[in-house]
């Protein structure tokens, strides 16, 4: 698995305009939440397994970066969550889910 980090409020728009060419999403995450870890772990062992090579996988750090995570949040009209992972399709937000509810398998239904 290959991130992409976003680090930057612009890159929101970018993520926008790449989504209306192939699914993005966005792993908002907690550097200092074990369960944060957890998910995150568990994303990067069942990435290549996914299928999800059309994919593009953006990291945030929540916590170096939360004005980025503010905005992502009023953006694509989703309550902030840690860990939170977000499928972007057309410019829209079509999945989140935070915690260990975070399924790779949900976001391929998604994106199918």
């Amino acid at each position: 698995m290959n991130w992409s980090t976003l680090t930057r409020p612009e890159q929101i728009q970018e993520i926008i305009e790449e989504s209306k060419q192939k699914p993005v999403i966005i792993f908002k995450h907690s550097t200092s939440c074990t369960i944060s870890a957890t998910a995150k772990g568990r994303l990067e062992r069942q990435w290549d397994d996914a299928n999800l090579e059309n994919v593009t996988p953006y990291y945030l750090d929540l916590l170096s970066y939360r004005p980025v995570s503010n905005q992502v949040a009023t953006t694509f009209g989703i309550e902030h969550e840690s860990p939170q992972l977000l499928l972007i399709r057309d410019g829209k937000c079509l999945y989140d889910a935070s915690h260990l509810g975070i399924r790779l398998d949900e976001v391929k239904k998604q994106i199918a």
